[in-house]
């Protein structure tokens, strides 16, 4: 009995076996190494450099992966537990059918004629007055001073000698007048409008008289010009107006307003070897896709300096912009969150590929991007490339024999840019600048070609806060952010921002007359800031000592040229 007790408890002692825990222990070890494993195998090397990201990203066909770059442009919230995952598509979503045109752009169309009451030039032209003008700028800045010169003239009833441009500021092009636009045309075509020589006429082999040169304040009245100008005019025979650039109001009657348009888009024709080219550029898109997008994209770091945005680089980006902005001596401190709420801060190169994506554009859509130096290089461009890898530029298009001849001007490399925007199925923009505004005026004109133009300050809250929500959440948000930003007739307000991007007078339905008079034009004497600059130039506009000093500047006497209190000319 002894025995078998002993037996049992043996037994009892015996009934759980070690073997089969350590076999459990070892499978959980398994599991856990597994895990471990599957989870390094799909996640990126935490060292991985951007180039290696980018390129992994293309050859998987995953641009959003870009996503997760450490930002260059603006901070990206992290999503939230609950929230589903902030994927770009490559393609676009939901696309609309009316993306690449306006249904209601054929009733509308340009229309810039005189009225009966505007008579011909013959019946109003006085004899020995000359009107000269120097223009300030780059191409698209010296191209509204050119258009302003020749009303100026019908107002003064004098006679216009072609236009002098400006071959001193950032730009440096040597470029005159006949080398970049059509001379004869331009003077055949306003014959009836204003009278135009090539030169001052000599007599005896003089000239009439030595130009005397003055300045008027910007946005100028036709009384401001016949006050300040036309005693000058009268007794000095030739006048040089300097620095001619935004000094028309915009405010001018029906008929002065259709002369605008009659300049700026039939007189001004770029010449022979301009116009070759840049149709050239457009075939040659043409040949890649049957539309194209054209984006004119302001990222150059002297403009940066000067808007005052911020976009995510940190130290780097404000010690690089801050040494440029210094050279502004009297520019104040700008709140770059306050700027960037108004409005004022163009939309980076990845900002711009979110809005485009949102609005349903995929990565199969060719772009042509007409742009000055980019702050930040490639780097700054890696997320448009990788959202959108067919770009081109007139660099990658055209050998370099072909571009050889325009290359050393400036402004002949922007008009090639211009010929292709304007010519392009949907015309983007990142900013307000002059080309985009010039440009926004000419294809509203032209047929009310799709422009898009971003709704910036409602944009501005939500491009940091992306990540926080769905994509089909942020391109609903993009999507209703745009109404009235897409190029619709009528979508901008009569009267509202420059004659030349807004030409209300000159845009008839084929049923009615223009809805409003340009005379409701608001001017706005805020100053002029970064967006009055064209793309690559780093000169911005100074004010004379009569602006913004409460005086009516169509009661002042004609002063002669002296010095604006330019503190932004760098005196290049």
């Amino acid at each position: 009995m002894r025995i078998r007790r002993r037996g049992r408890n043996r037994v009892a002692r015996c009934w759980l076996p070690t073997k089969p825990v350590t076999t459990a222990a070892c499978g959980a070890s398994v599991m856990m190494l597994l895990v471990v494993v599957f989870h390094f195998v799909l996640s990126p090397p935490l060292e991985e450099d951007e180039h290696s990201f980018l390129h992994r990203a293309r050859i998987q066909g995953r641009s959003h992966l870009l996503l997760n770059l450490k930002p260059t442009e603006l901070p990206k919230n992290v999503v939230a537990a609950d929230t589903e995952e902030f994927h770009v598509p490559s393609g676009g979503v939901n696309p609309r059918t009316d993306l690449w045109s306006s249904n209601l752009s054929k009733q509308f169309y340009g229309c810039s004629n005189a009225s009966r009451q505007f008579l011909r030039v013959g019946a109003v032209a006085e004899p020995n007055r000359y009107l000269m003008i120097a223009t300030s700028g780059g191409l698209n800045q010296q191209r509204t001073g050119i258009i302003d010169a020749v009303v100026a003239a019908r107002i003064l009833n004098a006679t216009l000698v072609i236009p002098e441009l400006d071959e001193q500021s950032f730009w440096k092009d040597a470029s005159n007048f006949s080398e970049i636009f059509d001379t004869d045309w331009f003077i055949s075509s306003l014959k009836y409008d204003v009278m135009i020589v090539k030169e001052v006429p000599k007599r005896g082999g003089k000239i009439v008289g030595a130009p005397y040169k003055m300045r008027v304040p910007r946005k100028c009245t036709p009384k401001c010009y016949q006050s300040r100008v036309l005693p000058a005019l009268m007794k000095k025979h030739v006048v040089l107006l300097t620095k001619y650039d935004y000094r028309l109001s915009n405010n001018l009657d029906p008929d002065l307003q259709k002369l605008r348009c009659r300049v700026n888009y039939h007189a001004l024709k770029f010449t022979d070897q301009i116009r070759q080219m840049g149709n050239m550029l457009v075939q040659r898109m043409r040949s890649k896709s049957s539309r194209f997008i054209a984006l004119h994209l302001r990222f150059e770091p002297d403009m940066l300096a000067f808007s005052g945005c911020y976009y995510g680089g940190g130290e780097k980006e404000r010690t690089e912009l801050g040494a440029i902005r210094k050279r502004w001596k009297t520019l104040h401190v700008n709140d770059p969150d306050k700027e960037r709420r108004h409005g004022k801060c163009p939309l980076s190169p990845e900002e711009v590929a979110l809005m485009l994506r949102a609005l349903g554009f995929g990565d199969e859509v060719h772009l042509y991007v007409a742009s000055g130096e980019i702050y930040g290089g490639e780097a700054t461009l890696a997320a448009l490339k990788a959202f959108f890898p067919n770009i081109h530029s007139k660099e990658t298009l055209l050998s370099r024999d072909e571009l050889a001849p325009f290359e050393p001007f400036s402004s002949r490399m922007a008009a090639l840019d211009f010929i292709v925007c304007d010519e392009s199925d949907v015309f983007v923009t990142n900013n307000n600048g002059n080309m985009a505004r010039m440009l926004a005026g000419r294809r509203r004109y032209f047929g009310h070609k799709r422009t898009i133009r971003p709704n910036a300050k409602k944009l501005s809250s939500l491009f940091p806060n992306r990540t926080s929500m769905t994509w089909g959440a942020f391109q609903s948000k993009v999507r209703a952010f745009q109404k009235g930003f897409m190029g619709e007739p009528g979508e901008v307000k009569a009267g509202s921002g420059q004659f030349h991007e807004n030409p209300v007078e000159c845009l008839c339905g084929k049923n009615k007359k223009p809805s409003k008079s340009a005379r409701d034009f608001q001017e706005n004497d805020d100053g002029l800031d970064w967006r009055d600059l064209d793309y690559g130039e780093s000169e911005p506009l100074g004010r004379s000592r009569s602006e913004g000093s409460g005086l009516d500047g169509d009661n002042l006497l004609a002063q002669p040229d002296e010095a604006e209190s330019d503190e932004f000319d760098f005196g290049w």
